[in-house]
This record gives C-alpha cells, sequence and structure tokens, in this order.
C-alpha cells in the first residue's frame, strides 16, 4: 500500500527547477503489468503532481526525477484526494507508468506562416488535434517531430543545453537568411547558421530537414544550403548528423496565391540527379552521403529507390527517407520461405497509396503463386487532399469509400495502421473503420507493420481488427 509521507524541499535542482508557471498534474493512462507502480497500486486516472517536491513539465523532466533511488511523489487519485508516496527503488528503475499526454503544460506551437505548412492546407471543421501548429523542441526530443527554432526563448535553451535534449529535428529549409525569412515569413528565421553553431558549441547534435519548393530553395540554394550544413559535420565533433530532402506537398485546400508549384516527374529527376551528385561528393569528404531523398522523388519521378546500402543507418527513415526501401526489403526476407499453398482459401484486398502502387507490385505478385491465395492490390489516389499521387499514410476514410466503389474486394480489406490516428479508428478525415466498412461492404484489418503483413495475409497470423 502507499505509505504516507510528510513533505521536505529539496535544493534547487539545476536539470529540474522550481516552476512557478501553471503545471497541470501528469495524468496517467495506463499501468503496465508487475511494475512498481502497479505493486503500490497507481492505477489509470489517477495524476502526478510532484516528484521529490518537483513539479514535472513533461516527460523529460519525469524521467530525471525518477532516476532517484528514493522518491516522494505526491499524487491526485482519480476521486481528487491527495496522497504523499515514499517509494524506494533500484537508480536504473522504471515505475512502469504511462501518461495520457507528453506535455504536463501547453504545447509550443509554431509562430510561422510558411505557405507549404500541410495544417494550413487542410479543411475546417475537423477534430481540434489535426490544426495544432507543434514547433515544441521537448517533441522533436521525445518523438523526432520537427521543429524551427524561432520560438524559442531564453529559458528553453537553457534547458536543451542542460539537460542535453539531443538528438533534435530542426527544419532548416534553407541555411541562405532571405531565402529562409521568405519561406517561413519570420524575420527571426535568418539566423539558423547561428543557432546550429550555438549547438555545437553546446554539443547537442541535430537532423535537419529541407522542405523543397520549385523556383524558391531549389537549385544553387538547395546545394548551398546543404554543403553549409555539412560544414557542421567533423571528423571530432558531429553536430549535423544527416538531411533529408523533401518534396513539398500541396493539397486542394491551400491558400491561394501561395506562391508554390507542385513537383513534377521531370523536376523530380533534375533534383535526384543533383543531389546524388552532392552526395557523391560528401561521401568522399566525409565519409557519408549526408544527405539522402525522400522516397517520394523516387517514386514521382518513376526511377527505382537506391539500394539499402546507400541509407547507410538509416538516420531519417520516420521522415519517410529509405522507409520504402526498408518495407520491401523487410517484406522480401519474409517472402523467401513462401508455403507453396495455404490451407484456407483467402481472396482479399491490400489498399495502399497510388505513389507506391507500382513497388508493391512483384511482391504481390510473388505472394499470389501461393496456390489459394489471391491478394487485389488497390493503390488509391486521394480525392479529399485532391493528390492523384499520394503516400498511403494521407489516405482518409472518404478515399477509400470512394476508390474502392464497385471493385472486387473479396473477403476483407486490409489497410496499414498509418492510416489512422495512433491508437483509434479514426481516419485523417475523421471518418471511423465503422463508417467505412458501411459504405464499401467489406470488413475492414488493420495491419500494424511489414513484420507482421506477410504472415496475416497468408495466415499464419492474425491481424488486429479494429
Amino acid at each position: 500500500m502507499w505509505q504516507e509521507i510528510n513533505y521536505r524541499e529539496e535544493p534547487d535542482d539545476l536539470l529540474v527547477p522550481d516552476i512557478t508557471h501553471k503545471i497541470n498534474p501528469a495524468e496517467i493512462e495506463s499501468i503496465e503489468a508487475n511494475s512498481i507502480a502497479q505493486e503500490i497500486g497507481f492505477e489509470p486516472g489517477d495524476s502526478i503532481i510532484s516528484i521529490n517536491g518537483k513539479k514535472p513539465r513533461d516527460l523529460i523532466d519525469y524521467q530525471i526525477l525518477i532516476s532517484e533511488e528514493i522518491l516522494d511523489i505526491s499524487v491526485l487519485d482519480k476521486n481528487h484526494e491527495i496522497h504523499n508516496i515514499s517509494i524506494e527503488k533500484d537508480q536504473d528503475v522504471n515505475l512502469g507508468i504511462n501518461f495520457k499526454d507528453a506535455l504536463f503544460d501547453s504545447i509550443k506551437q509554431c509562430n510561422n506562416r510558411c505557405p507549404f505548412c500541410f495544417i494550413d492546407q487542410q479543411p475546417s471543421g475537423k477534430r481540434k488535434s489535426l490544426y495544432i501548429k507543434d514547433d515544441d523542441y521537448r517533441l522533436s526530443f521525445l518523438y523526432g517531430s520537427y521543429l524551427t527554432l524561432t520560438n524559442l526563448k531564453e529559458e528553453d535553451w537553457k534547458r536543451i543545453a542542460t539537460q542535453k535534449l539531443s538528438p533534435l529535428f530542426i527544419s532548416v529549409h534553407a541555411t541562405d537568411p532571405i531565402t529562409r525569412e521568405k519561406l517561413l515569413k519570420n524575420q527571426k528565421a535568418g539566423v539558423i547558421l547561428d543557432q546550429i553553431s550555438w549547438f555545437e558549441k553546446n554539443s547537442i547534435q541535430i537532423h535537419a530537414q529541407i522542405v523543397v519548393c520549385p523556383e524558391i530553395n531549389d537549385g544553387d540554394i538547395l546545394e548551398k544550403s546543404i554543403f553549409e550544413l555539412a560544414k557542421f559535420y567533423k571528423k571530432n565533433s558531429q553536430t549535423v548528423l544527416s538531411v533529408a530532402i523533401v518534396p513539398v506537398g500541396l493539397t486542394k485546400f491551400r491558400p491561394e496565391n501561395d506562391g508554390l508549384k507542385s513537383i513534377s516527374p521531370e523536376y523530380a529527376i533534375k533534383t535526384i540527379r543533383q543531389v546524388e551528385r552532392i552526395q557523391d561528393s560528401l561521401k568522399i569528404n566525409l565519409g557519408t552521403r549526408f544527405c539522402w531523398l525522400a522516397d517520394e522523388w523516387y517514386l514521382i519521378a518513376g526511377i527505382n529507390l537506391p539500394s539499402y546500402q546507400t541509407y547507410e543507418y538509416m538516420p531519417q527513415e520516420s521522415n519517410g527517407v529509405g522507409s520504402i526501401r526498408n518495407f520491401l526489403k523487410i517484406l522480401d526476407e519474409n517472402s523467401n520461405n513462401l508455403p507453396k499453398k495455404i490451407k484456407q482459401s483467402k481472396k482479399v484486398s491490400w489498399i495502399v497509396g497510388k505513389l507506391v502502387y507500382e513497388a508493391l507490385i512483384p511482391i504481390v505478385n510473388k505472394l499470389n503463386l501461393i496456390d489459394g491465395l489471391k491478394i487485389y492490390l488497390y493503390g488509391l489516389p486521394s480525392i479529399y487532399w485532391g493528390q492523384d499521387q499520394v503516400v498511403t499514410g494521407l489516405l482518409t476514410g472518404e478515399d477509400l469509400i470512394y476508390g474502392l466503389k464497385n471493385k472486387d474486394l473479396g473477403e476483407a480489406v486490409y489497410i496499414p495502421s498509418i492510416m489512422l490516428k495512433h491508437n483509434t479508428d479514426l481516419f485523417l478525415d475523421d471518418k471511423n473503420i465503422a463508417e467505412v466498412e458501411t459504405q464499401i461492404n467489406s470488413k475492414i484489418h488493420v495491419l500494424d507493420d511489414s513484420n507482421d503483413i506477410i504472415n496475416t495475409l497468408i495466415g499464419n497470423r492474425k491481424s488486429s481488427i479494429l
């Protein structure tokens, strides 16, 4: 049971200072089985107010605070009663608590007005979370989301240095000050190289991205940006670890007269040739290609993806750089020892974005050689976003309803989980699984990841069904 204790103030902790502004209690979402938290009696709905007299602002503070061997925790239970608890544990042992949110104060939102911002290219009237312009360095550290650095305050820079929040993921777009200010529509945006120099002095590493907008930050400006960032990759100290080159994505909801142009196949080919030439130069001088093109460039251009080895250690896979190549590699490995026949005949549909359709045809053809298995691969455009060539993760419920109308779907439809909001059955247009199932008159199964796809489709493993 909980041991009630009296609070005592600890000396100032440089890593987690005393906070004067409002911090919400950290609400617990779930408790891990056989954990300290379960043994003590924590329950979902309880909230942590403070640990050793300090209020955690977020998961980062929480992890630092629970690294002590003796913890004095103030807890607000779901009945709104406060308990003071003392815990003694090994220093490196976690409590087994999962929180509802990663941030216990307010999220830091973006103060830029980038014309290519995807948040501004959405229709109105959807769930509120879709319109949050995250520009929070803590989420960058925790989850790899990209930030611009334009809204950081002095205390934020201090915290990054003190807590060594590294690596961070930075949207650079251009190192040229005038170009970056133009892209972000922010006069504070032009000091990006000074900010990266600060990271270097404070031993903070970053991954960078450049969203290429034709006739704005491409060509010579793109080349200049890559080489200026490469100066921060040195033998003895690597500050900029990698650069992702991403094509601008435009939807039918974007503001009028935004000055942006879409990426054509011819333009994609030109950019690929330019960046691959730069990669060759950097490989010789730095021992790494340093910058990589997002998979979309090759898919738009109709060019085969580079080999798996060229992505080195896959530093930007979560940003769509090499993710399809890795996906295909896993699928290929899992399909090396396929059965000649499956016990129970199966005819199903596998749904992906039209942009990746061609790349998956060889795998599906290989699977369809199995006696008793028939997979229909459908690569859908997005009527919702107004994009013909769309990645799988942007397909909406409306796209499935429209794209699968009058199609032979077999016994069931299989979709990857990246189409849905994490841990929910909601598509990006707020339609849920049940709504779409009714419209397409078929059951929808959700495939969690590439490791499960082969086994699920040939019947060796059950997929999750929402």
